[in-house]
């Protein structure tokens, strides 16, 4: 497993007119893998996941795939050269117990039934359709019943609280123009520690992702030493 840092210009109109369009931005990272035949989508195909980070400087770019890519093609992107490494030593550390601290953008959503719709948690237009979780206590909601699923937990703090904490962004959007159809992913950001319980399901979910909108820049999970 592979993962890169990119360090987009943020004056490149490239740039500007992918960071408007979750479309865009999708096309461009995935311009770093080779085309793929068969019916498997070329993100799939490669394991591609992304986030983009706004940092004090501008943003940070990271990319996640099984195949190692190549991005010498956006030197007129970047404001220097993309950094890769390979995760697979660190992969293998990864056991039952262990404490990491961990950063995850989300797309954390609900579908309603008739009767679900006047939950206050959710937002959202036509029934039997999927809707996202407004609510911060909903989202942590979210994420723990996510974290069950997939070998890990978020424990509790000092406070008896979950070791997470939330921040809701703005709507993203995009256009595929192939489809004519609008893409819209409400992203919330979790920053915490979590607690591996289960090695395989946990290493399946930070290779495959966690949650829906994984095209379109959610559910990658970075890991980091646990923060005493």
């Amino acid at each position: 497993m592979y993962l890169s840092r990119l360090f987009p210009d943020t004056t490149s109109h490239d740039f500007r007119r992918d960071h408007a369009d979750l479309h865009h931005m999708h096309r461009t990272i995935m311009s770093g893998f080779p085309d793929v035949t068969g019916n498997t989508p070329a993100r799939t195909h490669h394991g591609v996941l992304w986030r983009l980070d706004r940092t004090r400087h501008g943003h940070t770019l990271y990319v996640q795939s099984h195949t190692r890519p190549d991005w010498s093609h956006l030197d007129h992107y970047l404001t220097r050269p993309a950094d890769t490494r390979d995760l697979s030593e660190i992969v293998e550390t990864l056991q039952p117990g262990r404490t990491l601290a961990f950063r995850l953008t989300a797309n954390p959503t609900k579908r309603l039934r008739l009767t679900d719709q006047r939950d206050p948690n959710c937002t959202g237009g036509r029934r039997d359709n999927r809707y996202p979780i407004v609510k911060p206590e909903a989202q942590i909601s979210w994420l723990i019943n996510q974290a069950n699923r997939h070998g890990f937990i978020i424990p509790t703090g000092s406070d008896t609280q979950p070791d997470v904490a939330t921040t809701s962004a703005p709507r993203q959007t995009g256009k595929q123009h192939d489809r004519g159809n609008t893409v819209s992913v409400d992203q919330v950001h979790y920053d915490g520690h979590l607690v591996i319980t289960d090695r395989t399901t946990f290493t399946t979910a930070l290779f495959t992702g966690i949650g829906p909108s994984k095209a379109y820049g959610c559910g990658l999970l970075t890991l980091a030493p646990a923060q005493r």
